[in-house]
C-alpha cells in the first residue's frame, strides 16, 4: 500500500508540475511590404568572365532595378578591381531614388540627388584659401620650425 501511494505521489507531482512549452518567436516584417506577399524577380543575370570581369543586374516586380559590372583596372601595377553600377526604387514617401556609384582604390562613391551635400565654405575661409594658393611661397608649413628647448 505504501508503494501505491509513492507511486501516486510521484505521479501527480509530475503531471502538476509546469511543462515547457516553446514560444512561438515572431518574425519581424520589412517596411512597406505587407506579411506574406511575395515579390517576383521580373528579370535576372550574372556573367562572371576568366579574366576576374563580371556584371549582372535584376529588376522586382516592385519596382527595384540594381546593376554592376566590375574589372581590373587597366595600367595599375597592383591588381585594383574597380565596379561601377547603380539602383533605383521608390522611396516609402513616393520619392523615386536613383544611385550611381564607382568603387576603385578611392573608396566607394556614390552619386544621387537624395544624398546630402556639405554646407557652402563660409567666404571668408574662402578667400583665405584662394590667397593660401596664391602665395605658396609665404607657406610656414614647411619650414623648420623652433623645437620646445630651441
Amino acid at each position: 500500500m505504501q508503494l501505491l501511494i509513492t507511486i501516486s505521489a510521484f505521479i501527480l507531482c509530475a503531471t502538476a508540475l509546469p511543462q515547457y512549452r516553446p514560444r512561438p518567436v515572431p518574425r519581424p516584417v520589412p517596411g512597406p511590404i505587407q506579411p506574406g506577399r511575395i515579390i517576383a524577380i521580373l528579370k535576372q543575370s550574372q556573367d562572371v568572365n576568366v579574366d576576374g570581369s563580371y556584371q549582372w543586374n535584376y529588376e522586382t516586380e516592385n519596382g527595384i532595378q540594381a546593376e554592376e559590372r566590375g574589372a581590373l583596372k587597366a595600367g595599375s601595377p597592383d591588381p585594383i578591381l574597380e565596379a561601377t553600377g547603380g539602383f533605383s526604387y521608390t522611396a516609402d514617401d513616393g520619392t523615386p531614388i536613383q544611385l550611381q556609384y564607382i568603387a576603385n582604390e578611392n573608396g566607394f562613391q556614390p552619386q544621387g540627388a537624395h544624398l546630402p551635400t556639405p554646407p557652402p565654405i563660409p567666404a571668408a575661409i574662402l578667400r583665405s584659401l584662394e590667397y593660401n594658393a596664391a602665395h605658396p611661397e609665404e607657406d610656414e608649413g614647411n619650414a623648420p620650425r623652433p623645437g620646445r628647448f630651441g
